[in-house]
């Protein structure tokens, strides 16, 4: 079964397996509408409609529209974290180069084909929550979670400032290759990745 979101964003998290699939069709709807109808269209009635539940199991999850995508975020950033482990898998142990290539590689690949990705990505297009919260953050602290330990660095304040700042600059940069090319202009693209790997080399070579 496809992971949900953690408990926190929820009013309150499934607990049986039926109740858990109904939360995943529920995001999936919201992502379909997302392509569909834009952020400012969508309604939870709509999601219901189209996720085939009663409006009350969608209240029963989400307060509002606002509370269903950043589920929905915090689902794509789940997903984003297993696509870029199993990349990993492939990886050879302390090549950083190639580790930050298939962190971009995946965020291009989800960005385009996952429903509703590019309207919520992990938060940024909806922002929701604390300053600790911001869906950067969020992003950066779960990197250095997965790949400290595969670049041989400890997941200290530096190197959580070093990965906050590559994904801020590579979040600006591929916004701008998206509206540029609806596919991600290639050149930009090439031009974010050498930039990560000019910055991050300080720190990781």
């Amino acid at each position: 079964m496809k992971p949900v979101p953690h408990a926190t964003s929820l009013r309150r998290a499934p607990v049986q397996r039926r109740s858990a699939e109904r939360l995943t069709r529920i995001l999936d709807a919201c992502a379909d509408l997302l392509d569909e109808v834009g952020y400012d269209d969508l309604s939870t009635r709509a999601v219901a409609l189209r996720a085939g539940v009663p409006i009350g199991s969608v209240y029963r999850f989400f307060g509002n529209k606002r509370q269903m995508a950043d589920a929905l975020a915090q689902r794509n950033l789940e997903r984003y974290t297993e696509r870029v482990t199993e990349r990993l898998k492939r990886t050879r142990a302390g090549d950083w180069r190639a580790a930050m290539d298939a962190v971009l590689d995946e965020y291009l690949a989800m960005k385009r084909t996952a429903p509703g990705f590019s309207l919520v990505d992990f938060g940024n297009q909806i922002p929701v929550g604390v300053r600790r919260a911001e869906p950067n953050t969020r992003v950066a602290d779960r990197l250095v979670q997965l790949l400290s330990g595969y670049v041989g660095r400890a997941p200290d304040d530096e190197l959580r400032r070093v990965f906050l700042v590559a994904v801020e600059s590579a979040d600006a940069l591929v916004q701008l290759a998206f509206r540029t090319d609806p596919q991600g202009d290639e050149s930009i693209i090439t031009e974010t990745r050498e930039l990560l790997r000019a910055y991050l080399g300080r720190v990781l070579d």
